[in-house]
């Protein structure tokens, strides 16, 4: 046993860089939401790898942006207060750079002042030319002493042993601090929630996703006739405005009904459990400056 590593590693990055598809593959589980909308990520996840020798503890943190309410504004508090009392960094940016730009020169600063060990991931390189991707680990390798530089596409799912073989080398000596078969610290409500938004965000039209909230409001687990388990879900989806409440309902209550369906097929399949959901829409104007609700996002 003093030969097993244990270690923690933050994720950071602009927003939509490709942090939670590059969680979800590392892990090799979804832990994390992932859409093509920017602030999908709202709070610190915690995500786990087990290999043979090695335990590697991941915080997958909501992406660096300009905050216009309370809510990105403790986002970005987030994202910086994973920073100092892990390991190792994985910083990512997105090969479709020509330099480095206001928000990524942001997080190298931050690393600067924190010091840490620190792995450049360069994201997306499906979509450009080697002589660019090599112009920008030039340009990055001339800020920092990288402890590697590895190009990924987190779409394709490239080079993912090759980033856990370089974590395993950056962290220390140490025991297991989760259970083997554990891969995320999320609870079952959690993941439900994030379901929920998740198949929200995919449908629904560019305006509405930033101000959806969803709690849940009752889950239960229970048996069937068959005697089967079963989760009893019910939801309540949290809007800013009554216009974005009737998009989310849909003629004839359409949209609900898919965003439903969708959410339930997938929480089934995470949770390996039949799912009986029932969602409700509201309005609730102020929940982006709300102190009491935004409580939930605050990285304790």
């Amino acid at each position: 046993m003093d030969k097993f590593k244990s270690g923690f590693v933050s994720i950071i990055g602009r927003t939509n860089v490709g942090k939670s598809t590059l969680i979800n593959n590392l892990v090799g589980e979804k832990v994390a939401i992932t859409t093509a909308k920017c602030q999908t990520t709202r709070t610190a996840i915690k995500a786990i790898v087990n290999r043979e020798n090695c335990q590697i503890i991941f915080t997958d943190t909501p992406g660096i942006h300009k905050p216009k309410t309370k809510l990105g504004e403790i986002m970005n508090e987030t994202a910086w207060g994973a920073m100092p009392d892990v390991d190792l960094i994985l910083f990512i940016i997105e090969a479709t750079s020509d330099k480095i730009g206001k928000g990524d020169a942001l997080i190298l600063e931050k690393i600067k002042k924190t010091n840490k060990k620190t792995i450049l991931i360069i994201n997306k390189i499906d979509l450009i030319e080697k002589e660019k991707l090599l112009k920008l680990i030039e340009l990055y390798s001339n800020e920092y002493n990288f402890q590697a530089i590895i190009p990924v596409s987190a779409l394709k799912n490239e080079n993912t042993e090759k980033i856990l073989s370089e974590i395993e080398k950056h962290i220390p000596f140490g025991p297991a601090y989760y259970d083997i078969e554990e891969y995320t610290t999320q609870t079952v409500r959690q993941i439900a929630e994030e379901t929920i938004r998740e198949k929200a965000l995919k449908m629904l039209d560019e305006e509405v996703p930033h101000g959806i909230l969803v709690q849940i409001d009752k889950m239960n687990l229970r048996k069937t006739t068959k005697g089967e388990d079963i989760y009893d879900i019910e939801a309540v989806i949290f809007v800013l405005k009554k216009t974005h409440k009737g998009i989310i309902i849909g003629k004839q209550g359409a949209m609900l009904k898919r965003i439903g369906t969708y959410a339930r097929q997938d929480i089934e399949k995470t949770l390996n459990t039949k799912v009986n959901l029932k969602l409700w829409v509201k309005v609730k104007e102020d929940w982006q400056e709300n102190n009491s609700i935004l409580k939930m996002f605050k990285n304790e």
